[in-house]
C-alpha cells in the first residue's frame, strides 16, 4: 500500500489530499501539521477552511484512508511520498525583503525529513516556490542522507479558491517536474500513477524541475496581468465615456485572447498573485534581468493604483471628505464563494477610508469579525507568517463595526462600497436600503454587480468601475 504524507494542512494540502484519498482508495493519505487547533478542526464537523464540496469529500474518506494528525515525524517516517505544502511567505526583513520568498519553513521541513527518514522517499514540492528551490532542498537532503535516496519532484497546484474541489476533480493540467535521470523519471512515473487514477493521461504533463517551478509563477503572473490590463483600460473608459463591460466583451471574443479574467474590479487579491509576481521580480533581478523585472512590477503597480483610484473616487464624490461619515462595505473576502481575505483589496480600501477618518460598517457572509479586525491591524506581508508571529488579539479598530447583514451595515450610511461579488448583493432590496440611508446616497460598485441604471432611478448616485460616469461624478475630480 502506497503511503502519502502531506506536511501542511492549509488551503492547498487539505483539499488536495482529500481528493487524492477519495480517488485512490488503495492509498493511505495522512495530512500533518504542527498546529493542534488546525488539525482538530480538520477532524471536526467545522473544517478550518470554507470551500464548496470540501465537506463531502472529507466526510467520505476521513478515518478510512484519510487522516489528519499532529504526529509529524511518525507519518513522515512511514511515508513513501511526502508532499510539502508549507507557507512560503514574502520576506519582511533582510535580503530581498518585500519581494523574495521566505524559505524558512521549507528548509525546516526538509531537515526534519532528513532527520527521521530510514527509507527512500519521493519529496514533492506542492507550495509555490521560487525557481531552483528544488536544488536547495536536494542539497539539504543529500548532505544529510545517511545513504537514503531522495527524489525531488515539483508538482505545483493550480487551484482557484471557490472552485478548488472541481479544479482537483477535473484539472486543466497536472504538472510534474523531475530530474532527467533514470531515478528521477521513475519518481515522476510513481506520482503520475497516482494522478492518472482519475485524470486523463494526456492532461498529466511532465517537464524538468525548473520548468515546473517556473510554470506556476508564470501562470499566476499571466492571470494577474490580464486583470491589471483590463483595470488599466477601465480607468480610460471612465475618462472617455466608454463602457468596460462592452470593451472587455469585444476583446474577449477574439479566440486568441478569450473571455476569462477580463472583469474590471477594484483589484485582484488572494494569497498568490502579488506574492508570486514579487517573487518573479526578485528572481529576474537576481539573474541580471532588470527590464524583465520592471515589466512584471508594473502589473502590481496597476493593481495598487486601481485600489487607490477607487478610494479617491469615494472621497472626492462625497464632497472631498468622508470624515465622520458612515460607509458600508459589502464584501471583505477577495472573491465570492470563499472566506479567504488574504491580500483582499478590501483591506487597502478600508485602510484608505479610515485614513480619511470614515466610520466603516462591514458585512461579509463568510468572514468573521475577528478576521476582519486582525486583517486591518496587520502589516502588509504578516498574514502568511505563522499565527504566533502575528498580533494575537489586535486592538479593534474603533472606527470599524461588523454587521450581521447588508441592511444593518447600510442603515444610516452616507455611502456603500461593494468590494466582493457575492451573489446575494445582486438580489438585495435596494429601495429599502436607499430609504434608510443619508442623502445624497452614494453607491460605489467595485465589482460591477448591480444594475447602475435601476439604482439611479431609485435615487442613488452610482459609481461603477469602468462605466460611464454619473452626471454628479463628471464634475468631481478623479483624484481627491
Amino acid at each position: 500500500m502506497v503511503k502519502i504524507c502531506c506536511i501542511g494542512a492549509g488551503y492547498v494540502g487539505g483539499p488536495t489530499m482529500a481528493v487524492i484519498a477519495l480517488k485512490c482508495p488503495s492509498i493511505e493519505v495522512v495530512v500533518v501539521d504542527i498546529s493542534v487547533a488546525r488539525i482538530n478542526a480538520w477532524n471536526s464537523d467545522q473544517l478550518p477552511i470554507y470551500e464548496p464540496g470540501l465537506d463531502d469529500v472529507v466526510k467520505q474518506c476521513r478515518g478510512r484512508n484519510l487522516f489528519f494528525s499532529t504526529e509529524v515525524e511518525k507519518h513522515v517516517f512511514e511515508a513513501d511520498i511526502i508532499f510539502v505544502s508549507v507557507n512560503t511567505p514574502t520576506k519582511t526583513r533582510g535580503l530581498g525583503a518585500g519581494k523574495a520568498a521566505d524559505l524558512t519553513y521549507w528548509e525546516s521541513a526538509a531537515r526534519m525529513i532528513a532527520d527521521v527518514s530510514k527509507s527512500d522517499k519521493i519529496v514533492v514540492e506542492k507550495s509555490t516556490v521560487p525557481v531552483k528551490t528544488a536544488e536547495a532542498i536536494e542539497k539539504i537532503l543529500t548532505h544529510n542522507s545517511k545513504g537514503i535516496n531522495y527524489q525531488i519532484l515539483s508538482n505545483p497546484e493550480f487551484l482557484a479558491e471557490g472552485t478548488a474541489i472541481q479544479d482537483l476533480f477535473n484539472p486543466d493540467r497536472v504538472l510534474i517536474g523531475g530530474r532527467e535521470t533514470p531515478e528521477g523519471q521513475k519518481a515522476v512515473q510513481a506520482l503520475k500513477d497516482v494522478y492518472t487514477q482519475w485524470v486523463p493521461e494526456d492532461r498529466v504533463l511532465t517537464t524538468n524541475l525548473w520548468s515546473a517551478e517556473l510554470s506556476k509563477l508564470a501562470a499566476n503572473a499571466f492571470l494577474a496581468q490580464r486583470i491589471s490590463s483590463v483595470n488599466a483600460i477601465s480607468a480610460l473608459c471612465e475618462a472617455t465615456g466608454a463602457n468596460i463591460t462592452e470593451v472587455a466583451y469585444s476583446v474577449g471574443m477574439d479566440s486568441r485572447i478569450g473571455p476569462k479574467f477580463l472583469n474590471a474590479s477594484v483589484g485582484f487579491g488572494g494569497s498568490c498573485f502579488q506574492k508570486d509576481i514579487l517573487n518573479l521580480v526578485y528572481i529576474c533581478e537576481c539573474n541580471g534581468l532588470p527590464e524583465v523585472a520592471n515589466y512584471w512590477k508594473q502589473v502590481i503597480k496597476i493593481n495598487d493604483y486601481q485600489k487607490s483610484r477607487f478610494v479617491n473616487r469615494v472621497v472626492s464624490s462625497m464632497f472631498n471628505t468622508v470624515s465622520g461619515k458612515k460607509i458600508a462595505v459589502l464584501g471583505f473576502a477577495f472573491k465570492k464563494d470563499t472566506g479567504d481575505t488574504r491580500e483582499t483589496p478590501a483591506i487597502d480600501v478600508c485602510k484608505g477610508l479610515l485614513g480619511d477618518k470614515a466610520s466603516i460598517s462591514i458585512y461579509d457572509p463568510q468572514v468573521t469579525e475577528d478576521q476582519i479586525q486582525r486583517d486591518l491591524a496587520m502589516n502588509k506581508f504578516d498574514w502568511d507568517h505563522p499565527i504566533h508571529l502575528q498580533p494575537m488579539s489586535p486592538t479593534a479598530v474603533k472606527q470599524v463595526a461588523v454587521a450581521w447583514d447588508a441592511y444593518e451595515a447600510t442603515k444610516g450610511a452616507h455611502g456603500i462600497c461593494i468590494l466582493t461579488e457575492w451573489d446575494e448583493f445582486k438580489a438585495l432590496d435596494y429601495q429599502r436600503i436607499y430609504d434608510n440611508m443619508q442623502k445624497p446616497a452614494f453607491l460605489f460598485d467595485g465589482r460591477n454587480v448591480v444594475d447602475a441604471e435601476k439604482l439611479r432611478e431609485i435615487g442613488f448616485i452610482v459609481y461603477a468601475i469602468g462605466k460611464p460616469l454619473d452626471p454628479w461624478l463628471k464634475d468631481m475630480p478623479a483624484v481627491a
